[in-house]
């Protein structure tokens, strides 16, 4: 498989007040196109400093992004922007639906700005929708579904573009032992079938279903294993 991620010796520095606080400190990373991983780590190891990198929700102090072989690291706000619209499917903890658009609109949202015309963004939003069991619930507002049916729903936006790489932060989050047995049973599904999923996670049994674990400890990788093989004893 071809590295689809190259992570070089990247530093993130935030200024606050006098202060300067070092989030990423020279972190490596390769993920290679169709692997499944989990990132894992407590608040202020630097796990969401990461997601943002990856997501091209950010900018590093120094070091190098290479996405699919081209350095997005310099790259314009503009630029950033075609690369996640292009490249990434994004998946919250919050869902972050519309709660004026049914799950149709919803899902159909990001095709928008692909240029996709409306009857063919239609189209491809009630077929993600079929394929995370929701083509009923597609004319239903988020008000009228459960916590595990909006995720669904966030799931299928992140899908309907078709991207290469699926991006999940805490998608499991705000659900139940059912709705998250329902989400990431889609997104093995989707892994399957190619996608790159990676997903940031502080919870321990969910980055254990993924098949590889990174955890993030003060800037760094700490542990970078397949299967979980880490995560034995550590609790």
């Amino acid at each position: 498989m071809k590295s689809l991620i190259e992570i070089k010796n990247i530093h993130k520095v935030y200024r606050t007040g006098h202060h300067h606080v070092h989030a990423l400190n020279g972190l490596n990373l390769e993920i290679k196109q169709g692997e499944f991983v989990a990132i894992v780590g407590q608040s202020g190891s630097g796990k969401s400093t990461l997601m943002n990198m990856l997501g091209c929700l950010d900018t590093p102090t120094s070091g190098e992004y290479f996405l699919d072989g081209k350095n997005v690291s310099n790259m314009t706000e503009n630029e950033l922007a075609e690369v996640r619209n292009r490249t990434i499917g994004f998946i919250f903890q919050s869902f972050n639906l519309i709660p004026s658009l049914d799950a149709l609109s919803n899902v159909a949202l990001p095709l928008i700005y692909r240029g996709v015309t409306e009857r063919k963004r239609l189209n491809l939003a009630m077929k993600a929708l079929s394929l995370v069991g929701l083509k009923e619930r597609a004319h239903h507002k988020p008000a009228e579904m459960s916590g595990g049916q909006q995720q669904r729903v966030a799931v299928a936006r992140a899908i309907a573009t078709r991207p290469p790489i699926i991006l999940a932060d805490e998608p499991t989050g705000n659900l139940d032992s059912g709705s998250t047995k329902e989400v990431m049973r889609i997104l093995k599904s989707l892994s399957k079938t190619g996608r790159t999923i990676i997903i940031i996670t502080h919870d321990l049994e969910i980055a254990k279903q993924a098949k590889r674990v990174i955890r993030i400890r003060d800037g760094q990788i700490e542990s970078d294993a397949f299967n979980g093989e880490y995560l034995e004893g550590d609790t």
